[in-house]
């Protein structure tokens, strides 16, 4: 998983609450591979039947087709429990998504898959999606370390994050690899309990 510190990069907003995880992927192409899996990312959103690229929709705005952070609204990735809507966004090259609240699931699936998920205040949201709907190809910089977003005018809105997950986030380690990590001391405490005094 790649390390996440602090990540600077275009940002666009999505508007609309109660994005679920079927708009950001279509339950037909969960059974794929993940093997440019970011095809699929929005697809319905992005693409008509005809396969030809919808203008409007904000990823295929100039601008924001190079966005590696989203900026949403209220219970983004709402919906069903597939972990499969992480991996879309993260193979599209989204590193964080900002918004006022996220579905529990996907929330915590963000976290397993090195995607930052990011709360902040309904008003704060909405200003910074107005200000980058304004003016495309914005940056915005997500610091996991000082737990703070900066915005271009260098506002800085702080934000909390679980502290398993950041110190996850912040190592690059996923699930497995922190168990791994701790290989070491578990072998050198079943030495300990195996070596100690009545220990059998």
């Amino acid at each position: 998983m790649e390390r996440f510190g602090s990540v600077t990069g275009v940002a666009a907003p999505i508007e609309g609450a109660d994005i679920d995880t079927d708009q950001i992927l279509p339950a037909r192409f969960m059974h794929k591979r993940r093997i440019d899996y970011g095809r699929f990312c929005f697809h319905d959103l992005r693409f008509a039947t005809t396969g030809d690229q919808l203008p409007d929709f904000v990823l295929n705005r100039a601008g924001f087709s190079n966005s590696t952070i989203l900026v949403a609204d209220r219970n983004f990735g709402c919906g069903s429990s597939r972990e499969q809507a992480v991996h879309t966004l993260v193979d599209f090259g989204i590193r964080s998504i900002v918004a006022v609240s996220f579905g529990d699931i996907f929330q915590a699936n963000c976290l397993k898959n090195g995607l930052l998920p990011v709360t902040l205040p309904a008003e704060v949201v909405r200003a910074i999606r107005h200000g980058l709907d304004a003016s495309p190809g914005t940056q915005l910089t997500i610091d996991l370390e000082n737990e703070q977003v900066v915005d271009p005018d260098g506002l800085v809105y702080p934000f909390s994050v679980d502290p398993f997950g950041r110190s996850c986030l912040l190592a690059g380690l996923d699930e497995i690899d922190y168990t791994l990590s701790l290989l070491d001391r578990v072998n050198d405490f079943e030495r300990t309990e195996t070596s100690a005094p009545n220990s059998h």
